[in-house]
């Protein structure tokens, strides 16, 4: 890599950074850009591994970026500048030494790739340069819960969406195959999208979202008895196999008075168990196979994590596509005099989305878009999925059925499982 600390640029120069965790397509935003950028007359420099060196001053950690080099990386996955979670907005220091080291390195026009975080950050930069450099910033996160229109995915996730519901297909086979059941954890911090993306596109018999739980906690006994039902209505049709696709944002959602005599579980100086720490996978798995194993049912479980396989993919023809366009349009944005936006696509034209209406004005962070269950898509979803529901509980001839697998009185059954269903 080459020091920029004493290099008089020769034109304009344009940096591109990589923040958050990887996504399907980053490759394609930086070959696009690039090209375009190079074809306008600019130098581009790709600044290396996110904001962790910048924060620290560092002015070395910089590579050119020439349409030679990028020219064909647009269906490769990962990232050819890195990425990390480094965040400058924690300190003034920090925040400082980026505005300082780009405007030092000739920077001023900064593409920023990422998410919710490397936007915020971006939309500090632009702040603190005070119009000397400015900022474009590109949707990139396979959780899909930026807040563009609801049409709208966020680059990688459709790419994240495909291929785990080729995983989850044989992971359904194999279920099929050996008579057990699988619980899917995928990633999704806050929100269901990837999750409800691979049950719907995967036909799994259920999927479990955030969403669906509205905005306060959950406890594990609920969540852990929606899991036990559809077991139970699942083997009264004559099956003893099955796939749940849970997210692993409800983690988080937990409440947690009901996990305190949880065992191996990560806690703070205080006792207090890190809600974001828990292997959901693992915990479900252990109370469900507990429960129904008290009443009488055996039934293999096995927990498993999919998302980290997901993140460094090659990019599906759509988010190749896709994320050509958003690099191209970045390039637009900012080389005709735009700055402080995040650059969508709408119905094929750029559509810049101002950093003032995404951020929320009292907290600072950015609006999150969730899972909107109110919709024939997610009706459409929870329709095809084997949970228990409202008809199950009132149809006599059901509950009788469904009373005997699980070894219990009809009325008992029904005061159970009364908490799992969806009002």
């Amino acid at each position: 890599m080459e020091s920029y600390k004493n290099k008089k640029p020769s034109s304009e120069i344009l940096g591109i950074l990589v923040g958050g965790g990887p996504a399907p397509g980053i490759n394609g935003v930086i070959s696009a850009a690039t090209i375009e950028a190079v074809n306008r007359g600019k130098t581009v420099v790709g600044i290396l591994d996110g904001f962790r060196w910048l924060v620290q001053g560092d002015k070395t950690h910089i590579r050119d970026l020439t349409i030679e080099d990028t020219s064909r990386i647009h269906l490769t996955g990962g990232s050819i500048i890195g990425t990390s979670r480094e965040n400058p907005t924690t300190s003034p220091e920090k925040m400082n030494n980026v505005v300082r080291v780009l405007k030092e390195l000739g920077v001023r026009y900064l593409i920023t790739i990422g998410g919710d975080d490397t936007m915020f950050s971006a939309s500090r930069v632009e702040a603190e340069a005070e119009g000397q450099i400015k900022v474009a910033h590109v949707p990139k996160t396979i959780d899909n819960d930026l807040p563009l229109p609801s049409y709208i995915p966020t680059f990688g996730f459709e790419t994240a969406r495909h291929l785990g519901t080729r995983i989850v297909q044989y992971l359904m086979e194999d279920a099929k195959t050996t008579g057990r059941w699988y619980f899917v954890v995928t990633m999704g911090r806050k929100t269901g999208h990837l999750a409800l993306g691979i049950g719907k596109a995967s036909g799994a018999t259920l999927t479990v979202i955030p969403e669906e739980f509205g905005k306060g906690k959950i406890s594990l006994d609920k969540l852990v008895t929606i899991l036990e039902g559809a077991i139970i209505k699942r083997l009264s049709m004559g099956r003893e196999d099955g796939v749940a696709i849970v997210a692993e944002g409800l983690a988080e959602k937990l409440d947690e008075t009901g996990l305190k005599d949880l065992k191996d579980v990560e806690r703070d100086e205080h006792g207090n168990i890190r809600l974001s720490e828990i292997d959901l996978g693992k915990v479900i798995k252990n109370e469900t196979r507990r429960r129904l194993s008290e009443k009488g049912i055996k039934i293999t479980i096995v927990d498993k994590n999919i998302g980290y396989e997901l993140r460094s993919a090659p990019p599906i023809p759509f988010d190749a596509k896709y994320t050509r366009d958003l690099g191209y349009c970045a390039i637009k944005f900012l080389l005709e005099g735009g700055t402080g936006a995040m650059i969508s696509i709408q119905t094929g034209k750029m559509v810049p989305i101002f950093f003032s209406e995404i951020l929320h004005p009292k907290t600072g962070t950015t609006r999150i878009r969730y899972v909107d269950i109110n919709t024939e898509a997610y009706e459409v979803a929870e329709k095809y999925m084997i949970k228990l529901t409202k008809e199950d509980l009132e149809n006599p001839e059901q509950i009788r059925k469904l009373s005997r697998i699980a070894n219990m009185k009809p009325e008992e059954f029904v005061g159970y499982f009364s908490k799992a269903v969806r009002k």
